[in-house]
């Protein structure tokens, strides 16, 4: 099939969280059994980002910039203007006119973006089927919930009606869907996967890079420092665990990129609680040196607000690293008691589940040793192949009859 993956974020962007990674995941897979495979995403300027990181692979095209990586076209639209994550691609059109005939379907990544209803607008004017893919997105929580209603209401309501099928990553995700108004009949269940590194880094590295010593045990938490992710909570709870015994063997990294002044917030609060020698701040971290991370962490947290996977909780699983998850988070059924904790959102509750993996040794060897049960059910061949098989059921149903 030819298969056209719309999407905000892109590697090498990996700064803005799972959705690159998620997306090049599903795009190299469905490219390994045979498929045509574009990419179409906006550019968070990949010309600097190819100096300075070795980037390799891309060349100018009519759109932009062409790269090709692991059997996958991407096209990088020139950006005019940007706000965070959000930004205007004009040739996103010409695209369109130019190329859309070209594909036998499209599947679009997330919401409250311009580039989904640009390519949705144009396959619905052709017949070409789209699957749309809200990522979470869904349920405005955070941040602009205004902004977020006004979109619905603009754009979001066609995306969801205009589309052949909706994907949702957990039965959390699934019910926020079908209360939100979408038909059960459309939803489609399809996981998220995890894809742990070729080779392991040496265990030591990342608490060598920092300067702690062998006794220190690392909570982490890895993902962007938003208000939605809940880590002012997890610093809430450090506080608690400070105050009991062998609390000052306890490091709590934050290991993330910044998201609307959430670090600095964090930065003043640690120093508030007198917690600044045992609170450290990373940035964000990828490859080898994220999988340092989680191979030292003793424990992995995800204090989500909503969640409606957790692909970090699922990387952590998959270095060995109990994860402890609030119940908002999708991935909570899939870790509870087998590789990780699942707590109310409340830091009281975070706090007693932290201190459990940590201070009972033989919880946490059971919850290490169950990581790799829930690794073995968490690839991405199984949602590869049932894009596949959605993929062709939809082409199939646009594709006109011979009679017609």
């Amino acid at each position: 099939m030819r298969i056209l993956s719309v999407t905000e974020t892109y590697a090498p962007f990996l700064e803005f969280g799972g959705p690159p990674v998620k997306v090049r995941a599903l795009a190299q897979g469905l490219a390994g059994h045979g498929n045509e495979v574009t990419v179409l995403t906006a550019d968070w300027g990949l010309e600097a980002r190819m100096s300075a990181e070795q980037v390799s692979g891309a060349e100018r095209s009519p759109f932009g910039w062409r790269r090709q990586e692991n059997g996958v076209t991407a096209i990088y639209l020139p950006t005019w203007l940007r706000y965070r994550s959000l930004s205007w691609n004009p040739a996103v059109n010409r695209f369109c006119r130019a190329r859309l005939q070209n594909f036998d379907l499209a599947h679009i990544y997330g919401l409250y973006d311009f580039l989904g209803p640009a390519v949705a607008e144009a396959c619905v004017r052709r017949k070409i089927p789209y699957v749309l893919e809200p990522i979470g997105m869904f349920v405005p929580i955070v941040r602009n919930l205004r902004l977020k209603r006004i979109y619905h209401a603009l754009f979001g309501r066609r995306l969801f009606e205009g589309a052949g099928a909706v994907i949702a990553t957990s039965e959390q995700e699934v019910e926020e869907l079908a209360k939100g108004g979408v038909a059960r009949e459309k939803i489609e269940l399809r996981r998220n996967g995890v894809e742990p590194p070729d080779s392991w880094p040496e265990r030591g590295t990342f608490r060598k890079g920092l300067g702690m010593t062998v006794e220190s045990k690392i909570i982490l938490f890895l993902g962007r420092l938003s208000e939605k992710k809940s880590p002012d909570m997890l610093l809430k709870a450090f506080a608690l665990l400070r105050k009991e015994p062998g609390g000052k063997t306890l490091q709590l990294v934050f290991a993330g990129p910044d998201e609307g002044g959430m670090k600095a917030r964090l930065i003043e609060m640690a120093g508030q609680l007198g917690l600044t020698p045992q609170v450290r701040f990373t940035g964000a971290i990828f490859g080898q040196a994220k999988w340092a991370a989680y191979r030292d962490a003793h424990v992995f947290v995800l204090p989500s607000q909503n969640e409606n996977f957790g692909n970090t909780a699922a990387e952590s699983a998959a270095a060995g690293t109990p994860v402890v998850v609030t119940e908002r988070c999708g991935i909570a059924p899939l870790l509870a008691d087998v590789a990780g904790l699942v707590v109310p959102h409340d830091a009281g509750e975070l706090a007693r589940a932290i201190r459990a993996v940590i201070s009972d040794p033989k919880l946490h060897a059971r919850l290490a040793a169950g990581c790799s049960e829930v690794t073995a059910r968490l690839g991405w061949e199984d949602p590869v192949r049932e894009m596949e098989v959605l993929y062709n059921k939809l082409a199939i149903n646009a594709a006109p009859s011979a009679e017609s």
